[in-house]
């Protein structure tokens, strides 16, 4: 029932978040929503709250013309996309978006938040760098780097005299077991291709969800209103998110891999979405906290109440 109620209110603070302030009426559709099914943290939101809208769509007119034009409608994108999905239960959706919350109610939560990326980030980056997979590289863009601007976030939470790195937590538990995992994969020519479900649930769930993210996370913790603090949410060198990603998936769909390898890559991405909880789960704080602060905050901003 717990679960219920708080699921409750995520929906209650992200309708309310998508209203405009002159009218409330939505900005957009359901269909047209810039985020993805399969990514992490959407993912985990959509699973728990649209459990049968999909199935029920799929032979539509309209359904059909989408998957004619949309990358995300076939190949590995769409393997991804599904498989990460319906794989999760409503335990471990709930627990990731729960953690989630955790993890921006108070700054220092997020500050331990962000360092543990940070660590994952930075590994996962060279890691990807220095990968000889073909596969890997094509998907490889410089415009989803996050570590620069991780270190932005830690200069603006840790100080701004580049000792930042002496005072950021060392590694948990949870962060050192999936930095050992993308560098057993970085190390194994014959299986760095699996490097690409931690490409597609990171990134992609990043871009995916950035901007949504990204305004929760300074409603929550009163974060000033120049993006200080969430520079890890803002993809500055990605005008369209749309277009960039719809391209990403076509690249994906290109790839060349076996029907075996693909499925070992939906398997690794459900995998990664474990690491991520696991990460969530060691964070303290209120989740209640987070969506109360977050919920006053839009709603003041609806009014035309001055939030700082």
């Amino acid at each position: 029932m717990k679960n219920f109620f708080f699921l409750q209110a995520i929906a209650a603070v992200t309708i309310l978040s998508s209203y405009p302030s002159t009218a409330f009426a939505p900005t957009t559709s359901s269909s047209s929503r810039p985020w993805g099914h399969g990514t992490v943290f959407l993912s985990a939101v959509e699973t728990t709250s649209e459990t049968t809208s999909s199935s029920s769509n799929n032979n539509h007119p309209s359904r059909v013309m989408e998957c004619s034009n949309n990358p995300r409608q076939s190949g590995l994108a769409l393997l991804l996309d599904e498989g990460t999905r319906q794989s999760h239960s409503m335990a471990e959706n709930t627990a990731f978006v729960t953690g989630f919350f955790k993890g921006i109610s108070k700054p220092e939560s997020y500050r331990k938040l962000l360092s543990s990326l940070y660590y994952v980030y930075d590994a996962m980056e060279t890691t990807l760098i220095h990968t000889s997979d073909e596969r890997v590289q094509l998907l490889n863009d410089a415009a989803l780097r996050r570590v620069d601007a991780l270190q932005e976030d830690m200069q603006y939470f840790y100080g701004q005299n580049g000792d930042w790195k002496a005072k950021i937590p060392k590694p948990t538990p949870a962060t050192e077991t999936y930095v050992a995992r993308i560098l057993e994969l970085g190390a194994n020519p014959e299986l760095s291709y699996l490097l690409i479900a931690h490409q597609y649930t990171r990134y992609l769930g990043d871009l995916f969800g950035g901007q949504m993210m990204g305004g929760m996370a300074s409603k929550s913790m009163n974060l000033p209103s120049d993006g200080s603090g969430v520079a890890f949410y803002t993809f500055k060198d990605i005008d369209n998110t749309q277009r960039y990603i719809t391209d990403w998936y076509r690249r994906l769909n290109s790839l060349d891999l076996t029907d075996q390898q693909k499925q070992n890559i939906v398997d690794e991405a459900n995998f990664v979405f474990g690491l991520n909880i696991g990460i969530l789960e060691e964070l303290e704080g209120s989740p209640f906290a987070a969506l109360w602060t977050m919920a006053v905050s839009t709603l003041k901003e609806k009014l035309g109440f001055s939030q700082r």
